[in-house]
């Protein structure tokens, strides 16, 4: 990847500075929740169904309250008191959309132990609290629980049906969401049209399988009698409002402290019921309170992801040019409805990518089933539907004789297009806008680089010994920097040095590097004189998270703003004090200096933090007084839209149906780039996870909700081995909705593996006729597509 600085880049904006998180971290000094020693700590275990679907008749603690080093044994009768789970935030449904669109949103609040049925395997049944982790667990195997099982329902479409058992009954069926929307005139555009392609394609369920499980620590001061919560989250602040709210506590005793975290990738974006049991135990047992999860736990019973219908059509002229799209989505909710229209929306508002559209008639229903609840993992909706689009164009160019990127270069909204409205809503419920990009170069840069005359040529020659090469293109859109705001305050310390609090923590993104350059240029100060604190609900009161690629767009906003308020606090200060005018004096390498040689400096440490000289007059309302310190809210004023253009090419072995992919290029436009050596990190990650679940990774479970790859003996994910070399380049459009010009990126390289390496085997297996329609392209799935084309 080019590591080159747009124009107008500051002294550390744009550089690729080491993340000075690394050192720590790898010599094995991180400090991750299951690191934070609490003396006399209880540890939980919980109790989870055996079954997808069943009523609870009894529930018996007696013996494992009895056993060796248990402490405490609660059920579902336990914390009846407590108001059931809701994610509240995820669900709100904004005031423009739903004035719009008028989308269902069902609310199924989650107990925090099941007490009358269970609605999918792992749910939680009781807790256990004893002495270490292995009491606990054995204590568990002596709480007798009788089910009557009742009947199950894990496919969406039998779920729709009348005769479907129905998950929550208080609701007349299994729709936990429904939204629809229409662009133009559809039906005269598919009646008109020269050509159509009708597919349906299925993204497949598949997990986050973050390296660090989820972990919750939680103590209470006996002295203060505040609690305090360790957690893993990536939003603290949702996670305090959570806990103060259902414990009945007002949120200034809580403090909730994010700390290392090993990987979140959107599950641990959301509130889970062991979250909220942990700091209620840590008050009622009077002793910290300690709860990890195991692997098995975190596939089954940790949020899942991905699992949609796409029923697709495209419209296009004898040109190839688009007229419409009609799509009608259906989304695996699982037991839960725990996000609301995020997914779904995001599925539906990202649909149309760089391509101009006329047309559109698009339908999403989230449908509840018998198994783990599903909620946003890195992409959210957008994998899923980049799949079904650039599958589609790809059956569109194969019926036209179009080469693939051909046709996609003739239907790109192009750079003067740009700002850009689709004639849908966004997800904040505002019309959709691209506010900058120049999807053309995006295209023909990895056109270039992926060199289709080639692969053209290796094909005509033929297959060489059963191994058929292909080329696949995929490209995509997405709406970055959600709102409504994030938080950063920066304060001067009396040693001179900077701190700088945000309210998004990092799962490994690299803040303390990148929002360090970030203040660092605001301010007027050295790099290494910044010190970062994320995730700390008591360094900054008010936050949102890391989640939907937003934290460099708003805290790293917030952050720039804040510096600059602080370095004019900073230089006035300074003037009263060298009883100068504050135009004469400039700050520069965190000394105030005179614009003059010869004349007057100040070191931080020598202003901040001191009191005012006698005869120094300070301004009458206060405001520039000594303390040098400033906290923004940054609130968006709309999505800053990254892009991308992956292509991959491929060889695939049709005897043993193993893929080996020997090319992948990525060009994406994330803006600005405030740190090029994190970016190309986060891209390359997106990515190797894109390519786990586009040939590696499934959730599978049997018509009995029983999950079957449960654990890593069953459950694919890619090493490093796996990954190929990467191709990467970049372009910059700045985004013109904030001050930095940055978009979101830890998303992006996760949205279109899927789409990409699909392409490039069917590309492959054009000699068989076979079609791909779901991955994982595992080498059974592929020998069976050849198969299947063979008796067609």
């Amino acid at each position: 990847m080019s590591h080159s600085t747009p124009s107008g880049s500051g002294n550390w904006i744009g550089r690729p500075v080491p993340r000075v998180e690394d050192d720590r971290l790898l010599r094995g000094h991180g400090r991750y929740v299951d690191d934070i020693a609490l003396p006399g700590a209880v540890e939980a275990a919980f109790l989870r169904s055996p079954h997808a679907h069943a009523r609870i008749a009894s529930v018996d603690a007696t013996a494992a309250l009895a056993a060796p080093g248990v402490t405490a044994v609660w059920t579902g009768a336990d914390v009846a008191h407590l108001p059931a789970l809701l994610n509240k935030e995820e669900l709100r449904t904004p005031p423009g959309l739903a004035d719009l669109l008028a989308p269902v949103v069902r609310m199924t609040p989650m107990p925090l132990l099941a007490r009358d049925k269970v609605l999918y395997v792992g749910q939680p049944v009781a807790v256990v609290f004893a002495e270490n982790r292995s009491l606990a667990e054995d204590a568990l195997e002596l709480v007798e629980v009788r089910y009557d099982a009742l009947p199950v329902v894990v496919d969406p479409a039998e779920a729709l049906t009348p005769e479907a058992p129905l998950l929550h009954e208080d609701a007349d069926d299994n729709t936990a969401v429904a939204v629809a929307t229409r662009v133009g005139d559809p039906e005269a555009a598919f009646a008109t049209a020269h050509t159509v392609v009708d597919e349906e394609f299925q993204a497949h369920r598949y997990v986050a399988s973050p390296i660090e499980t989820r972990a919750i620590s939680a103590q209470v001061d006996p002295y203060s009698g505040r609690l305090t919560v360790w957690s893993g989250t990536q939003t603290p602040h949702r996670l305090r409002d959570a806990v103060a709210g259902t414990l009945g506590l007002d949120r200034d005793t809580v403090r909730v402290i994010a700390a290392d975290v090993g990987g979140g990738f959107g599950q641990k974006g959301i509130l889970y019921v062991e979250e909220l049991l942990v700091p209620h135990a840590a008050r009622l047992l009077s002793r910290p309170v300690r709860w990890r999860e195991d692997r098995n736990e975190n596939l089954t019973a940790s949020s899942h992801a991905r699992e949609q219908t796409h029923r697709i059509e495209l419209a296009a002229d004898a040109e190839g040019r688009l007229l419409a799209v009609r799509d009608s989505i259906t989304v695996n909710f699982g037991a839960y409805n725990m996000t609301g229209l995020v997914v779904p929306y995001n599925s539906l508002c990202h649909l149309l990518g760089p391509y101009r559209v006329p047309n559109v008639d698009i339908s999403v229903v989230g449908v509840l089933t018998n198994t783990t609840f599903a909620t946003p993992y890195r992409g959210a909706g957008r994998p899923e539907t980049v799949f079904a689009m650039e599958r589609a164009m790809d059956r569109l160019a194969a019926k036209l004789g179009i080469e693939p990127q051909e046709l996609r270069a003739r239907n790109l909204v192009q750079p003067h297009d740009m700002p850009y409205r689709t004639g849908l809503v966004d997800r904040s419920g505002k019309p959709q806008s691209y506010d900058s990009g120049d999807f053309p170069e995006l295209l023909r840069r990895a056109v270039a680089r992926a060199d289709v005359e080639e692969v053209r040529l290796r094909q005509r020659e033929g297959a060489r010994d059963g191994r058929h090469i292909g080329i696949g293109f995929a490209m995509y859109i997405e709406a970055t920097g959600l709102g409504p705001f994030e938080t950063a305050r920066i304060d001067i310390t009396p040693g001179g040095r900077v701190r700088l609090a945000i309210g998004a923590p990092s799962q490994g993104q690299g803040h303390r590097t990148s929002m360090a350059q970030i203040a660092a240029d605001a301010l007027g100060v050295p790099f290494d004189a910044v010190d970062v604190i994320g995730g700390d609900t008591e360094a900054t009161p008010f936050g949102v998270g890391t989640i939907a690629s937003r934290a460099l767009v708003n805290a790293g906003n917030a952050t720039h703003r804040a510096g600059r308020l602080v370095r004019e606090k900073i230089i006035e200060a300074a003037a009263r004090r060298l009883g100068v005018a504050a135009g004469e004096l400039d700050l520069r390498e965190g000394v105030v200096v005179s614009k003059e040689s010869g004349g007057p400096s100040l070191t931080l440490g020598d202003l901040a933090g001191r009191a005012p000289l006698p005869g120094i007059p300070e301004p009458a309302d206060g405001r520039h007084g000594t303390e040098l310190s400033e906290t923004v809210h940054f609130r968006p004023p709309g999505f800053a839209v990254a892009s991308g253009a992956h292509a991959a090419v491929v060889e695939v072995d049709e005897h043993t149906g193993v893929i080996d992919i020997l090319r992948y290029v990525v060009v994406h436009d994330a803006g600005n780039i405030v740190n090029p050596m994190i970016a190309e990190g986060q891209v390359t990650g997106g990515i190797a996870q894109g390519i786990g679940g586009a040939l590696y990774e499934e959730m599978i479970y049997g018509p009995d909700g029983q999950p079957r790859t449960g654990t890593y003996m069953d459950y694919l994910v890619p090493t490093s081995s796996e990954i190929p070399d990467l191709d990467m380049d970049e372009i910059f459009t700045p985004s013109p909705l904030n001050d930095l010009g940055v978009k979101g990126l830890g998303e992006g390289g996760a949205i279109a593996p899927q789409a990409v390496l699909a392409n490039a085997v069917e590309d492959a297996l054009r000699p068989f006729g076979a079609i791909v329609r779901r991955g994982p392209l595992s080498p059974s799935r592929v020998r069976d597509l050849i198969r299947g084309a063979d008796a067609h």
